[in-house]
């Protein structure tokens, strides 16, 4: 049997592992800025809170995964997530320009609000990742 297919497994978990530490990094930064608890709102059976931040989470997923795939070693990779971390957050504020009262609406259980923040927050993830191509 040729483990030589085994040989990137190491990387590969660090990778891995650094991923889930950033994206847990994100959500604490993220629920962080927004005026409404997500996870109480999602705890409460809030659907349009649960969509907002899982499009939002998929937002920050893509150009972490655009580090993983095209960064130099572990810090280049966490740099460029770091990016997208802020990335996500200027979106939250400009996604907030045209509906002003964004968190509100999406605590009121609203998700025309939390769609359109989804949504935007995944197009600043495609837009981030395909910039991290370089």
């Amino acid at each position: 049997m040729d483990f030589s297919s085994f040989a990137g497994v190491p990387a590969f978990l660090v990778y891995f592992v650094v991923a889930g530490a950033v994206v847990v990094t994100y959500l604490f930064v993220y629920t962080w800025i927004t005026p409404h608890d997500e996870f109480a709102l999602i705890r409460a059976n809030v659907p349009g809170a649960a969509m907002a931040l899982g499009m939002s989470m998929i937002g920050f997923a893509l150009p972490v995964g655009s580090a993983i795939a095209h960064s130099a070693n572990i810090i280049d990779c966490v740099i460029w997530s770091v990016v997208g971390l802020v990335v996500q957050v200027i979106v939250y504020f400009l996604a907030r320009i045209p509906d002003p009262d964004l968190s509100r609406r999406i605590a009121a259980g609203e998700t025309a609000s939390a769609l359109w923040l989804g949504l935007a927050s995944i197009t600043g993830g495609i837009l981030s990742a395909a910039s991290m191509t370089y």
